[in-house]
C-alpha cells in the first residue's frame, strides 16, 4: 500500500529526532509511549505529540493490548516501509510505502464500503470491480 503526502509535511515529520527514533525503535517490536519516552529521552507529552503525527501520516499504528499488571494499554508499531522522494518538473513528490496486513485491508474495505467509497476498494483490491456490473 502506498500514500502520497505533501512533501513539506513529510519533511517536517521526519525532521524531528524523536519521530525518527520512534519509527526506528518501533520497527524492531511494538512499544508503549513510556518505552519511547526512555528511548528518546523526551517528555511524555512530546512523545504523545510525535506518536499522534506519525499515526496521522500512517507511519505508525497503534494496538490495544491487555497487560495483567496495568490493564489495557497501547503499543505502537512502525508501518512505514519506504519513503520515495521524486523531484521532477519543478516539484517534489513523496510516496510512502506502508505495510498493512490482510486484516487491516479487510477492515478498511468494510469501512470504505459502509462510507460509500467504491474507488478506494478497487485500488486496495484490484480484483474487485469498482463499479456494479451492467446488465445486457
Amino acid at each position: 500500500m502506498s500514500n502520497q503526502w505533501d512533501p513539506g509535511g513529510i519533511f517536517e515529520v521526519l525532521a524531528s529526532d524523536e519521530s525518527r527514533r520512534i519509527l526506528a525503535a518501533a520497527s524492531v517490536r511494538p512499544l508503549s509511549a513510556k518505552e519511547f519516552e526512555q528511548i528518546c529521552d523526551a517528555s511524555l507529552p512530546t512523545i504523545y505529540r510525535r506518536i499522534s503525527v506519525l499515526v496521522e501520516y500512517d507511519m505508525l499504528s497503534e494496538e490495544q493490548v491487555v497487560d495483567t499488571e496495568s490493564g489495557h494499554s497501547k503499543q505502537y508499531a512502525t508501518d512505514l516501509q519506504e519513503i520515495n522522494v521524486r523531484v521532477e518538473d519543478g516539484e517534489f513528490t513523496v510516496n510512502l510505502e506502508i505495510r498493512k496486513d490482510t486484516v487491516d485491508k479487510f477492515g478498511e474495505l468494510f469501512r470504505d464500503l459502509g462510507e460509500g467509497h467504491r474507488g478506494s476498494v478497487s485500488s486496495e483490491f484490484p480484483d474487485l470491480p469498482s463499479e456494479s456490473p451492467t446488465e445486457e
